[in-house]
């Protein structure tokens, strides 16, 4: 499959990689992986069905038989729409509990790998650059400030019916960066030949259009 582009946007949580993922995919009219969501899910799942967000081995064996597809940025758990469910807080801190799991990513990933297909992928994550798909097309590292990003989510779920706290999302986000970087399976990091993207005074459609550029400048080569 390395003859199948991949645009691989990593960055740390609420830096708004999906959103743009997602706008450059459809510029391109490429697939879309958001892989925090197939973390998010395994969350889901887990909490839903009773398995401990400590039991690696329960939470890898359950992971191998997910019944998942995406239709665009929704996603399908067992055929039901799972997008709001796991975009709770609650999901998105047992998400990154469960993701420092080294045997969990193992099964994980030769599901993400299988969205590689053409005419090519965009996807977004934590390690898609460094782990999943180090031969990416073109690699971006995307971020923005705490504050920023706290904004961001909080909005976000403001505008999706969600009760929020500002000061806690600020807090919360600084507790999962740090988790994030200093985990021993596939931490997240900027890769050495990844593009900064530091979004904190950009608009989405300028960070779109970098990505963009970059995409095609490395396609005439």
């Amino acid at each position: 499959m390395s003859d199948v582009p991949v645009i691989a946007i990593d960055g740390p949580s609420a830096s708004g990689k999906g959103t743009v993922a997602a706008l450059v995919a459809k510029e391109l009219g490429f697939h879309y992986l958001d892989s925090g969501a197939i973390y998010r899910v395994t969350a889901y799942a887990a909490l839903d069905r009773g398995v401990a967000l400590d039991d690696e081995v329960g939470l890898a064996a359950m992971a191998r038989t997910l019944n998942l597809h995406f239709d665009g940025i929704e996603v399908y758990l067992d055929g039901r729409p799972v997008g709001d469910a796991i975009r709770t807080e609650e999901a998105g801190r047992a998400a990154s509990r469960i993701a420092a799991l080294p045997a969990l990513r193992a099964a994980l990933l030769d599901l993400q790998r299988g969205f590689r297909q053409l005419p090519g992928l965009v996807t977004d994550g934590r390690d898609m650059g460094s782990v999943v798909f180090p031969d990416a097309s073109v690699k971006v590292f995307l971020t923005a400030t705490p504050e920023e990003r706290a904004n961001r989510r909080y909005k976000q779920l403001i505008d999706k019916g969600f009760d929020a706290n500002l000061a806690a999302l600020v807090q919360d986000l600084r507790e999962r960066d740090a988790r994030d970087a200093n985990r021993a399976s596939a931490p997240l990091r900027q890769e050495a030949d990844a593009h900064l993207l530091e979004t904190t005074a950009l608009t989405i459609a300028q960070a779109v259009a970098k990505v963009l550029e970059w995409y095609r400048r490395a396609q005439a080569r």
